[in-house]
């Protein structure tokens, strides 16, 4: 029991308010993520998201829990602060200022963050009011369309919004684990019961055979388990920390360590970029008569070899355009310059640079060919089995298990902090008694 880290947390007073008040922080938010706005008919509202499940309100609404589906006062979820925080990491690359701002420390932080938040807010009304419109679009859905129901919606999905943004951080702060992401790791989670429960009616309606479930769960733990392992998995390159003399001739000795360049950098990411992109044809054709180019949104269409090849090239893409984003050789070999760091073999500066950005690139290589093949294993499988719903998808899988590791590795950073902090004070008690006999 001893060794169990989820007893040791909760045996912690001060760990056991933080998991405590990350749960209630979540009880919240789902909570809320069930309310509807008013005016509405929900059971309209269904029938019309039935058939926009490979359209880009298909991908938002597993992001926000089935929020949108239902049009509920959390509908727009955490994704505007997301947007505007990748806005902000993509800016940084073209503006100098933002990048300025990165590189401040504290304070250039809490700038940023506000703007951010400003972002957010923007992006957010802007959103609800799309959304308003598009809601009104749908026959019977909206039982007094006008004025009043879109202002009324806007200023609901906008408040919503940001109150979202508003208890992910007092997660992050006062909780366990980045908020952000355990807003919409919950959200995903959320909806693994009702779709095992339909994928369980399935099986029992003959829709789908034992073999097929039996492979269908194989290959879930086969993919479940090589994305623990992708995810965890770094190349480390060596570095040499030299001896340095310190204050009043004190000689520190020198020091082996490494850089740790993740094989999944980007995350996720490359696949939410992508999916919005490869949607594009899909969400045009279900809103507007494209006359001659229907024949592309067709092409476009999950299930066809058109649609596996370039949603894979745009995933090999966007994980080499995000990972150069958030990854930047030239500061990390300045870094080490500085420090009086370098890598056994390579020179310092320039060459180190050339070096990190050499193995960076190797090294991406398969991480994105991993983040394809774990994107398009859910449509091959359907189109084997001919399964029409199945509650395992790539990008969810990649989140859930991501968002779970992270969590995981802050619980057992702050059990050994305590642990630290604990053993210092005891080595500063058996001292004083030392002390008070000496």
């Amino acid at each position: 029991m001893a060794n169990n880290p989820v007893a040791n947390l909760l045996r912690a007073p001060e760990l056991k308010e933080k998991v405590l008040f990350t749960l209630f922080i979540l009880l919240i938010y789902r909570t809320g993520a069930h309310i509807t706005v008013p005016g509405l008919d929900v059971n309209a509202l269904r029938q019309a998201f039935g058939a926009l499940q490979n359209t880009f309100f298909g991908i938002y609404d597993m992001f926000v829990g089935g929020g949108l589906s239902r049009a509920t006062v959390l509908a727009l979820g955490i994704m505007p602060y997301i947007s505007a925080s990748i806005m902000f990491q993509l800016l940084a690359a073209v503006f100098p200022t933002i990048e300025k701002l990165q590189k401040e420390g504290e304070d250039g932080r809490k700038k940023l963050t506000q703007w951010t938040r400003y972002t957010t807010v923007a992006l957010s009304m802007a959103q609800a009011y799309g959304y308003a419109v598009f809601l009104q679009s749908i026959p019977g859905a909206v039982t007094v369309p006008g004025f009043a129901f879109t202002f009324t919606t806007v200023v609901t999905l906008t408040v919503g919004a940001i109150f979202v943004m508003w208890l992910g951080e007092q997660i992050t702060e006062q909780g366990i684990g980045n908020g952000m992401s355990l807003l919409i790791f919950f959200s995903i989670i959320e909806t693994f019961p009702r779709a095992l429960a339909g994928t369980w009616e399935s099986f029992t309606l003959g829709e789908i055979g034992a073999f097929a479930l039996v492979m269908l769960l194989v290959v879930v733990l086969g993919v479940t388990a090589g994305v623990v392992a992708m995810t965890m998995a770094a190349r480390k390159i060596p570095v040499q920390i030299p001896r340095k003399v310190v204050g009043r001739g004190r000689i520190r000795e020198g020091q082996k360590s490494f850089i740790p360049l993740r094989v999944n950098s980007a995350g996720v990411m490359p696949i939410i970029f992508a999916q919005s992109f490869i949607v594009v044809p899909g969400t045009a054709a279900a809103f507007m008569d494209l006359g001659p180019l229907s024949a592309l949104a067709d092409a476009f269409q999950p299930q066809t070899m058109t649609y596996y090849v370039t949603y894979g090239l745009l995933i090999l893409f966007f994980t080499y355009f995000y990972t150069a984003i958030i990854f930047n050789p030239i500061d990390l070999a300045e870094n080490l310059k500085k420090q009086g760091a370098f890598i056994p073999g390579v020179k310092p500066g320039a060459r180190t640079s050339e070096y990190i950005d050499r193995v960076l690139t190797r090294v991406t290589l398969p991480g994105s060919i991993y983040l394809a093949i774990i994107a398009l294993v859910p449509f091959w499988i359907f189109d084997i089995f001919n399964i029409q719903t199945f509650f395992f998808g790539g990008t969810s899988l990649l989140i859930v298990v991501g968002v779970g590791l992270d969590t995981v590795q802050q619980a057992q950073q702050l059990l050994l902090l305590r642990h630290y902090d604990g053993f210092m004070k005891k080595g500063r008690v058996k001292m004083r008694g030392r002390q008070r006999y000496m």
